[in-house]
């Protein structure tokens, strides 16, 4: 993939929307254009576990000393709030952007 920039030539830019490298996600970081984002309450959550693998953008990282949870990735996530709705401790909330 080449690097794309303000003084890259319209004839050496791909087409939008068409991926030409199969696992190329983690190369961009996609959280900036979400408008609500999850907080994590450490106090509220039990570890149980159930948040993380319902994360589309895998953004939910997990200690790998521990297998504790962690912060979210902001870099990622783009707030679509599946977290929020799954975990049943109420240690995830939805917060608008910015605010």
């Amino acid at each position: 993939m080449s690097e794309i920039n303000n003084n890259t030539p319209i004839d050496e830019m791909t087409i939008g929307g068409n991926i030409y490298e199969a696992g190329n996600a983690r190369n961009f970081k996609t959280g900036d254009w979400r408008s609500v984002k999850p907080v994590f309450i450490r106090e509220n959550c039990r570890q149980c576990g159930l948040c993380f693998p319902v994360c589309p953008e895998n953004a939910i990282p997990v200690s790998k000393d521990d297998l504790q949870r962690t912060d979210f990735n902001y870099d990622y996530c783009k707030g679509c709030g599946v977290c929020a709705k799954v975990c049943p401790f109420s240690a995830i909330t939805m917060k608008e952007e910015g605010v």
